[in-house]
């Protein structure tokens, strides 16, 4: 009898890919005689990678090598090879869907993800808005492999890393040892969108009274992008403890091994938030146009740490993509830095 092979099909942005590793992990623990293959990005290997004993990862460049129709029948072709016996579509956009037709025909076993679209649409109408929880994104996922015939515990899952961490010797010397009266904050201040960015002028008043009360402590600054590089630069020139951990980590797998030892994270509605909350850490997030409800919440983080204020008009959009109906971004603006100042040190102090 041949074995059972899933392959896992997640492409889309970081946070999203990131979101399916505690399912994943959890689906390779409780199954340990299946094999696991997920097909995403190349960026996402150092998710996989070290997973479980029987979860590989293949890359795919759907922007270039993969392109178009052509460049997913071929895609089908090299997929077919390697002799899936079910699918597990966790994206379930155009391409994922055509994908799913092609297996389909072959005759496999294949589910795709249900996005509640329609709920989503309640969520940020400007009309009739209806304020209820969506299943999160990890339950989504489930769901996906219990129709399969894999029902999984995601609650099993705490971090991709051992109890202590991981390595910080592999990490470059600038780092160093973590000393017993330091302590580790990692702050994430900015994401894709507007509309997910609490504005830098009052992310610095954070950091300042941070290193007001924790005079010992060390800022690793996390992101890559235009907006990091200009203020990242100016606070790490102005406040000594402050570091550009992005610029000095080799790769995201270096990031995660120093998020793993932070006391703290405090993050957007963003990639760093997810990928913060695989290691295990408390993590502070801040919301403005986006909303927990819409399900993409950090994984196993608590909603004290969540920093947002009511407004009629939130949320306004699902992703945090569209401009703000006020034209002031109060649901960001309105947010005092001493209440995410106090949730950190209420964590810390813990």
């Amino acid at each position: 009898m041949r074995k059972e092979h899933i392959l896992v099909i997640r492409f889309s942005a970081l946070g999203d890919v990131a979101m399916v590793v505690p399912v994943v992990w959890a689906l390779a623990r409780q199954y340990p005689d299946i094999r696991i293959t997920v097909l995403s990005k190349g960026f996402a290997r150092p998710l996989f990678d070290d997973l479980a004993p029987n979860v590989n990862f293949m890359e795919a460049d759907i922007k270039r090598e993969y392109h178009g129709v052509k460049g997913l029948n071929a895609l089908y072709r090299r997929l077919v090879a390697k002799q899936f016996t079910k699918v597990a579509d966790l994206h379930n956009v155009l391409r994922s869907e055509y994908l799913r037709v092609r297996f389909n025909l072959g005759r496999y076993r294949v589910e795709h993800i249900n996005k509640h679209r329609k709920q989503r649409r309640k969520l940020v109408s400007t009309k009739n808005k209806v304020r209820e929880q969506l299943p999160t994104s990890f339950e989504n996922y489930a769901e996906v492999f219990e129709r399969l015939g894999y029902p999984v515990d995601i609650s099993l899952f705490k971090s991709i890393f051992p109890e202590e961490g991981g390595n910080l010797n592999l990490l470059p010397a600038i780092f160093g040892p973590k000393k017993n009266y330091e302590q580790w904050i990692g702050i994430a201040p900015f994401a894709a969108h507007e509309g997910k960015i609490y504005p830098p002028r009052l992310m610095e008043q954070v950091i300042v009274q941070l290193l007001k009360d924790y005079p010992k402590a060390r800022i690793f600054l996390f992101g890559k992008g235009e907006q990091e590089d200009q203020y990242f630069q100016q606070w790490c020139q102005k406040y000594q403890q402050c570091v550009h951990a992005s610029r000095h980590c080799e790769n995201m797998y270096q990031e995660l091994i120093l998020m793993s030892h932070l006391d703290v994270m405090l993050s957007m509605d963003s990639a760093n938030m997810h990928l913060a909350s695989l290691t295990g850490i408390p993590v502070v997030s801040v919301w403005g146009s986006t909303h927990p409800m819409a399900g993409f919440f950090g994984f196993n983080q608590s909603q004290e740490n969540a920093i947002q204020i009511e407004l009629d008009c939130r949320p306004c959009s699902i992703f945090g993509n569209k401009p703000c109906q006020r034209g002031d971004y109060a649901c960001l603006q309105n947010i005092p830095p001493e209440r995410i100042v106090e949730r950190i040190k209420t964590l810390i102090n813990n």
